[in-house]
């Protein structure tokens, strides 16, 4: 058997809006950290806050106005030409920052890539005309160059414009509040997020968005309509109690992931595998986000990850009862719609059989080769798949990637537990977003919601796709084979 492994030639279209978005949280994800650091700031010092303070006030303004901002053109610019593009990326997106009233997020995620994009232009035909001892003169007076037209660009052209677009976008959703419509945004929101656009939608999106409206009103509903932990944990309790009994095992570990961890993601194999329960969810955002609106709750920052326990920490003085009261009543929606839909565990589902079958797939006890089953809702032809199988051996493998849509989340989560699995074997285990897979990877562990980018990404590598965070008999069978040694069959 061949052991090549076809790029994929075409891109779907989740997969281009997947990709689209992860490059929008991107920007802003590695910079959560400096996100709620103002948060925390603004609700301890401003003059509503938990202890006001003048002094400490200050910090306010030029966190929110130059410093967030600047983090994410500089990481957005880096993104796309390395720490050269990250550099002008800032200094261009200066120009839009200077004078606006708001603070431009949308323009620095716009100014920092395109900023980094003007520059690896210039770069590529000036590389092979540099006569030698002029590189650094050349490449720091074309950046210089570069970068301070893009400034003076930004601060009398582009910088007013954008400041009217996200003036007009927080109209609407102030529109949407005053009209009592901000909870059916639920309607589009829950299921996008299982497509994983979690983060594009609440980092992309929501964190922008709710950071200007933070800034004015010292707290914003925005923070919490992608991020409530409720909805996931009134699902996850339904599968303990009502679900497949080969997945119950497996819901307590995901319950304290999802709820305590804010890693969300755990919970969407269990909506794909049957999709349903997408209403569940529905039901238990519209509810939150509608409770949350009746008792006047808002964040004073993103809570990164969804964790209760962000939610606690970025509450304002007055809001615990109103939060607390929005997430349990949207677990308690999401876990009764979940509850009738999975029959309260009197029904037989033809679709436990499929997940039955997954969950007691063989696992490998010799060195003798390991099929990885193909995920049931993979999209590609039984042909397709014979086209991309492959032989790996073991002793090939020196490094596993595991892959998630911003690599902050759950990638980072099954590669510590791969880490401690193959402690004792010569395995390098690192997690990645699935838009930036190092080269230098042999095995790809991806959701199978995500192996079509993983494919795209890193042409020519084996992917195992997977279904379940926890327990994936796909990733037992890896494992299985790197310790007894053999062949794997992907």
């Amino acid at each position: 058997m061949s052991n090549k492994i076809p790029a994929a030639t075409d891109t779907s279209i989740k997969a281009r809006i997947q990709r689209v978005g992860g490059h929008m949280a991107g920007m802003v994800m590695p910079n959560i950290g400096a996100f709620i650091a103002w948060g925390l700031i603004t609700a301890l010092f401003i003059p509503k806050g938990w202890i006001p303070n003048e002094t400490m006030a200050a910090l306010v303004d030029p966190m929110v106005k130059m410093l967030l901002p600047l983090l994410i053109a500089y990481t957005g610019g880096r993104m796309v030409h390395g720490h050269r593009g990250g550099v002008i990326g800032a200094v261009a997106t200066v120009g839009i920052v200077v004078g606006a009233d708001v603070p431009m997020f949308l323009g620095a995620m716009i100014m920092g890539p395109l900023a980094a994009y003007l520059m690896k232009l210039i770069d590529k035909p000036l590389e092979s005309r540099i006569k030698p001892g002029f590189e650094m003169l050349v490449n720091n007076f074309s950046a210089g160059i570069l970068g301070a037209g893009l400034a003076m660009l930004g601060l009398w052209g582009i910088g007013p414009v954008i400041s009217k677009v996200t003036v007009f976008l927080g109209d609407q959703v102030k529109w949407l509040v005053e009209h009592n419509l901000l909870p059916l945004a639920s309607l589009i929101v829950e299921p996008a997020k299982v497509l994983f656009l979690n983060n594009a939608i609440n980092h992309g999106a929501f964190t922008p968005l709710g950071t200007v409206e933070s800034k004015e009103t010292g707290q914003s509903i925005l923070f919490m309509i992608e991020s409530n932990p409720g909805p996931g944990l009134g699902l996850l309790l339904a599968f303990l109690f009502f679900g497949p009994r080969k997945l119950r095992g497996s819901t307590p570990a995901a319950i304290a992931i999802q709820f305590l961890g804010g890693i969300h993601e755990i919970y969407f194999p269990y909506v794909l595998m049957k999709p349903r329960l997408i209403l569940a969810v529905m039901a238990g955002g519209v509810t939150g986000v509608a409770t949350f609106m009746i008792t006047g709750v808002g964040l004073t920052s993103a809570p990164a990850p969804g964790s209760i326990f962000a939610f606690w920490l970025t509450s304002p003085p007055g809001n615990l009862v109103g939060m607390m009261t929005g997430v349990v009543l949207a677990a308690a929606a999401s876990f009764a719609v979940a509850g009738l839909l999975l029959g309260f565990g009197r029904k037989a589902d033809p679709a436990d059989e499929a997940v039955a079958a997954v969950e007691t797939a063989p696992t490998a006890d010799t060195g003798a080769a390991v099929a990885i089953p193909a995920p049931a809702t993979s999209p590609e032809t039984d042909a397709d798949r014979t086209e991309i199988a492959a032989e790996l051996r073991v002793e090939d493998i020196s490094k596993i990637v595991v892959a998630c849509d911003a690599g902050m989340g759950s990638s980072v989560m099954l590669a510590s537990q791969l880490r401690k699995q193959l402690k004792d074997h010569d395995v390098t285990v690192e997690h990645t977003p699935v838009d930036a897979i190092p080269a230098d990877a042999d095995v790809i562990i991806c959701h199978e919601g995500l192996a079509e980018r993983a494919r795209s990404t890193a042409p020519g590598k084996p992917v195992i796709p997977i279904q379940v965070f926890l327990g994936d008999p796909a990733v037992t069978s890896l494992i299985a084979t790197i310790k007894k040694g053999g062949v794997l069959n992907v």
